[in-house]
């Protein structure tokens, strides 16, 4: 004898007329699949392990990554290339999850109202980004970025470098009793664009 497709109480039919167990399933399906896809990731050594020659940042690099995070370049400049031939020929080697294990947050993103930052550390000198930074058109006349000419005037806030790299090395970043304790001495009397540049011209410099 065939059975009716209602028999049981969860059939099809059910789940289709009743909004919140739909809602309830789709939610079970989404975070099952999640799971799968995210959990692997914390087990493998190319998404886990610094790629060779991976440091952390110095303490001037450091300020200059939070500087860069509280103007918002982020919201512009992407630091993921992606491993197409017209991303790779553009900006190098595509980006790879070993190169930001020290990062927190990393600076991935996708928007890309300027150019790819990921691999310019070396690219250009000090100068230059100095320069770029104090007035974008002085040395790239098209440019529609915003200048930012506090940055040559602002002396680095040494005073919290302890406290955040303390913090850091408790979510893995291996950073030395003696790194933290002269991180105000290594960037006491530096202004926040040298901090900037400091980061910039490391972005991407361990992998060539």
């Amino acid at each position: 004898m065939a059975t009716s497709n209602n028999e049981g109480g969860f059939s099809h039919g059910t789940i289709e007329t009743n909004n919140g167990l739909m809602i309830v399933l789709i939610l079970v399906v989404l975070l099952f699949g999640g799971l799968v896809e995210i959990v692997p990731l914390f087990f493998q050594k190319s998404t886990t392990q610094p790629v060779a020659g991976l440091k952390p940042y110095t303490a001037l690099q450091l300020a200059g990554r939070d500087i860069y995070t509280r103007e918002g370049c982020y919201n512009c400049h992407s630091q993921m290339i992606r491993p197409f031939r017209a991303e790779t020929l553009r900006y190098g080697h595509y980006s790879m999850a070993g190169e930001f294990v020290y990062d927190h947050p990393f600076q991935w993103g996708s928007k890309r109202t300027g150019p790819d930052l990921h691999r310019v550390g070396g690219k250009y000198s000090d100068q230059w980004q100095m320069t770029h930074l104090n007035n974008p058109r002085d040395v790239v006349p098209e440019s529609n970025m915003p200048a930012y000419p506090w940055l040559m005037k602002a002396p680095v806030d040494a005073s919290v470098m302890p406290a955040h790299m303390t913090a850091l090395r408790r979510v893995g970043v291996p950073y030395t009793d003696a790194e933290i304790a002269g991180s105000v001495e290594a960037v006491k009397g530096k202004m926040e664009i040298e901090a900037v540049v400091a980061y910039l011209q490391i972005l991407g410099t361990s992998v060539k």
